[in-house]
């Protein structure tokens, strides 16, 4: 598959409860969208990068800059209680159509995830090229839920997630788990025509750093990620001086 198509697409719908037009709010200076839109202008695997919105100020502010919007969603697909796995369907279909070829993976880059970088992609279609259905983006947590996460029983005393972390009496022998963090996923194209949902598939894990596993849902993640990049804690390629595809002042 060394000349496989690739289509990336940046799901901004425009409504968001925790955080309102998060994807058009500025973040050190440019929409929160328009870090996504960056980052796969600098990943050159991909064959066509499109946004997938809902919203009409959306649109205009990522065509504003530079960004492919080929179409509205559809009225069954606006509003924030539709999943983003037909979002996803829809967006691959409209697009072969309107090309009139198919594509062979698919690349979701979701602009709540600002702090992922162009190899976190890249690895990310590399996973996906082997013998998988998906690929994406994982960390290690700051703590195993096999110790410390409990949830109520039926008498609303505390008891383990997991039961069987009862038996373990040290760190070192609790199971490797990592949470998904959001940077970036990958599906073979045929994957998503064909599967009802996006689980069920064989997975490969690619490993990022957890320091960069940010999700903006609330105005609190937003601030405290705007600080990371201003302060240069987190150190975006498309953010530095005479960079290709940085943002315009």
């Amino acid at each position: 598959m060394t000349e496989a198509r690739i289509l990336a697409v940046i799901p901004a719908r425009a409504g968001s409860k925790g955080l309102p037009c998060k994807n058009i709010k500025p973040m050190a200076g440019v929409p929160l969208l328009v870090h996504t839109l960056r980052c796969a202008a600098l990943c050159p695997g991909l064959t066509r990068t499109i946004v997938s919105t809902d919203g009409e100020d959306i649109a205009r502010m990522a065509r504003a800059y530079g960004g492919d919007v080929p179409f509205l969603r559809p009225e069954a697909l606006a509003g924030d209680t539709v999943a983003m796995w037909p979002v996803l369907q829809h967006a691959l279909a409209a697009v072969e159509a309107e090309e009139g070829r198919p594509y062979d993976l698919l690349v979701l880059l979701d602009p709540t995830s600002p702090t992922r970088l162009p190899e976190d992609v890249a690895r990310v279609i590399e996973a996906i090229r082997t013998d998988c259905d998906t690929a994406l983006t994982v960390s290690e947590p700051h703590f195993s839920p096999f110790w410390h996460m409990y949830v109520p029983d039926e008498r609303g005393f505390g008891k383990p997630l997991f039961e069987s972390s009862a038996s373990i009496v040290r760190r070192q022998g609790l199971p490797p788990c990592y949470f998904i963090n959001g940077l970036a996923y990958a599906w073979k194209a045929d994957f998503i025509r064909t599967a009802e949902t996006w689980t069920g598939g064989r997975t490969r894990m690619v490993m990022t750093p957890a320091t960069r596993a940010v999700t903006i849902d609330t105005a609190e993640d937003f601030e405290w990620t705007e600080k990371l990049m201003s302060s240069g804690i987190l150190r975006l390629p498309w953010m530095e001086a005479g960079a290709a595809g940085r943002p315009e002042p």
